[in-house]
């Protein structure tokens, strides 16, 4: 069984989680540079079996997508041609900034800590894996 891959993708950085090889635990793996997704992913499938890959993908509350999906979409289209042999799939990702946020308060992280914005983005990750992986069950 392959890992799953969950990705909070934005237009400065991506979030990155994966869960275990049994897919049970979530884990933060990294934030990466938007534009260096691709080489990250190239090396992290060559060591690693990723089944299926998680798009956090943003919607309203009229459930219309964001402006943001600009920039989404055509990563999402990049990584299908790239890898089309993974399992692409897309979840909601309301709220999961402000959830990341909420996490790093409860876990006792300092406001400067909690102004680190590539934490943000891997927390966010998780958020939108764990959601993926209840979800799936």
């Amino acid at each position: 069984m392959g890992r799953i891959l969950a990705i909070d993708y934005g237009q400065k950085r991506v979030g990155i989680a994966v869960t275990d090889s049994l897919q049970l635990i979530a884990n933060g793996l990294t934030t990466v540079s938007s534009k260096d997704i691709f080489t990250f992913l190239k090396d992290y499938f060559s060591k690693e079996d990723v089944e299926i890959i998680v798009i956090g993908y943003p919607v309203n509350f009229k459930n219309q997508g964001a402006e943001s999906l600009k920039y989404i979409n055509p990563f999402i289209k990049k990584l299908e041609i790239f890898y089309p042999e993974k399992k692409i799939e897309i979840i909601d990702e309301r709220f999961t900034s402000k959830l990341a946020q909420i996490a790093m308060i409860e876990g006792g992280l300092k406001k400067k800590q909690r102004q680190n914005k590539a934490l943000t983005d891997k927390i966010s990750a998780v958020i939108i894996l764990q959601s993926y992986m209840q979800i799936k069950n």
